[in-house]
């Protein structure tokens, strides 16, 4: 049974609220210690008694809860839910129609109305992501939602939450319908990509990147040769090679992703052994690509926000710079950077500074061509710039 408590916010986080700001901080509520656990419905009223809004408490990253509602008698309900999915699916109509991408996001957290839950579409099967313990405890009614408003396949789940001390009746993340095939095969503009359901915390793709994607095998990739560092299961150079590049090299430290990028390869008739596939730390490769004097007309750098190896810790907002130096100096004259981060530490205008910065310090020059944000279907709130993460800079090389 979900519970439901009044709490009394600050005064000087009132007007914040009231003007849709979705994420409630640990900060802004007087009497946390009314809420016993994660899941509780909490009531937001000022101290004069004024009703604010109507959310949860759930535990993510710096927040404590994500509103729900400035309706004080809405209830948190099936119907609740059921008319926040059914309202997401109508914006995204255009993917639902389209045969050529059948990989997509159907539910964005905060971006349409609920903090902490995405739901991702994957060829008739549906994948949520719980990011709390406090969305989760809502999982029975998210789902009876979800069923009354989609035909599916099967469903699945990801919990991106600690897990450890809990006792959880669904250990895997199959949850009903029918199991996927191993791999499931989905298309993205009318590119194939191999992904797993059930098999670890990602599946294999990241969705977010497919307008950049398809802009590099569009525009750019065409008798080029790429290299993509930070290559997980080598997504840019998959569209790298199908838009006519030379070659593509793929290169990142983990072991797994010899054969999970020999794999996308394959499932797209090009034969892996044509392109290079290297499991080694991105700067040592970069040492080495310096040593041999190596030159690629297109560098694509998408690391994490955070990535630690034996001899080398990699921070975004600290070391991006340094990562661009690197990267300049082995790309061709006229060749193109593609620069990405999906840190939410820092706005598109800092990483621009950065990118400046890095060709000010080698005293190159460089022209931006475009740049790109989340797509479609990663809605944004726009009250919520944090989640409007995403940043990718395409950069000429002139000098």
């Amino acid at each position: 049974m979900i519970q439901e408590v009044n709490l009394t916010v600050k005064p000087e986080f009132t007007t914040q609220y009231q003007d849709g700001y979705p994420l409630i901080s640990k900060e802004s509520v007087v009497d946390w210690s009314k809420v016993k656990e994660e899941g509780t419905i909490i009531n937001l009223f000022t101290q004069t008694k004024k009703f604010i809004i109507k959310g949860y408490h759930g535990i993510q990253n710096k927040g404590y809860g994500w509103i729900l509602t400035h309706n004080q008698d809405e209830k948190i309900d099936v119907e609740y839910f059921a008319k926040k999915i059914d309202s997401a699916i109508q914006y995204r109509e255009d993917f639902y129609n389209d045969n050529a991408t059948t990989a997509f996001r159907v539910f964005n957290g905060e971006g349409d109305g609920i903090g902490g839950l995405t739901i991702d579409h994957f060829n008739g099967y549906y994948l949520l992501t719980w990011y709390s313990i406090g969305i989760y405890a809502f999982k029975s009614t998210i789902l009876e939602a979800l069923k009354s408003s989609v035909s599916y396949k099967g469903i699945y789940q990801k919990k991106r939450f600690d897990t450890k001390g809990m006792y959880l009746d669904d250990a895997d993340d199959f949850i009903c319908g029918d199991k996927a095939s191993e791999p499931l095969i989905v298309k993205e503009n009318g590119v194939n990509f191999a992904i797993y359901l059930d098999d670890g915390a990602m599946v294999g793709v990241f969705l977010d990147q497919r307008d950049v994607r398809k802009t590099i095998r569009d525009k750019y990739a065409k008798n080029k040769t790429l290299l993509n560092t930070f290559s997980y299961t080598g997504a840019f150079s998959i569209f790298g090679a199908i838009g006519g590049a030379r070659k593509t090299t793929s290169v990142d430290l983990a072991k797994r992703s010899l054969p999970k990028t020999k794999e996308q390869f394959s499932v797209n008739y090009i034969d892996p052994e044509s392109q290079d596939i290297i499991v080694e730390d991105v700067f040592n490769y970069f040492k080495y690509a310096v040593r041999k004097k190596l030159l690629f007309d297109i560098v694509v750098l998408d690391p994490p926000s955070f990535a630690r190896s034996k001899k080398h810790t990699f921070s975004a907002s600290k070391d991006y710079v340094k990562l661009l130096k690197e990267a300049i100096q082995i790309t061709s004259k006229d060749g193109v950077i593609v620069a990405s981060t999906n840190s939410a530490n820092f706005n598109m205008m800092r990483f621009r500074d950065f990118i400046h910065k890095a060709f000010k310090e080698l005293h190159g020059k460089y022209k931006v061509e475009e740049s790109f944000s989340l797509p479609k279907d990663f809605k944004v709130n726009p009250k919520f710039k944090e989640g409007d993460y995403l940043k990718v800079v395409f950069i000429r090389k002139l000098k």
